[in-house]
């Protein structure tokens, strides 16, 4: 499978440990499927042109089933990812960015500061994760069957998981579904709350 790849560099900056953090970012991806992988690898400096023109590159020109930004999603003036992906969507896909806002606040409080989004341009799915390889890992794990049931979907492209799915605490997030599906008491009776 063909993997897009964008990285935001740093303005005015450069970063010695990049490489090593890209390399990084590309073992964690490769954990997650069996099938191999192919990466399509764009280095973007804060500009948002260059970022528009990298993602026409790999949706349009590569082809490339799944692409993925890492960096550039916060509240400063040069984190503008989401807004250019915004731009060149065919179809926002907002759930990717809800679900990776809504667990990783539990682990790491600034996730709130993050406008992360996903979206549809031609067959190609597009994904805004964060820039550090740990928090790709976590986002990672909560969105891949969706990764995997996006891709069949847009272009019958079949991937297969290694299956370490996340188990997610339900109860502790969603409290009230122990209303929804009460547990039967041993004698086979239902919660007396909905009798």
């Amino acid at each position: 499978m063909k993997i897009g790849r964008i990285t935001l560099s740093k303005p005015n900056a450069a970063d010695p440990k990049q490489d090593k953090i890209d390399a990084e970012i590309e073992r964690v991806i490769t954990t997650f499927f069996l099938d191999s992988i192919q990466f399509v690898s764009v280095v973007v400096p804060h500009d948002r042109e260059k970022l528009r023109a990298a993602f026409v590159r790999l949706c349009d020109e590569e082809k490339c089933p799944l692409v993925l930004t890492f960096g550039g999603t916060g509240p400063v003036a040069d984190d503008f990812t989401p807004d250019i992906s915004r731009q060149i969507f065919d179809r926002e896909m907002p759930g990717f960015g809800e679900i990776m806002r809504y667990y990783s606040y539990e682990r790491f409080k600034v996730a709130v500061l993050s406008r992360a989004t996903a979206g549809v341009r031609g067959q190609s799915l597009i994904i805004n994760f964060p820039a550090k390889p740990y928090a790709v890992k976590f986002c990672l794990k909560l969105l891949q069957e969706g990764i995997v049931e996006a891709l069949d979907q847009l272009g019958g492209i079949t991937v297969t998981l290694r299956g370490d799915e996340i188990v997610v605490p339900m109860e502790k997030y969603l409290p009230f579904l122990k209303w929804i599906r009460p547990p039967v008491d041993p004698d086979g009776d239902r919660h007396p709350m909905i009798k």
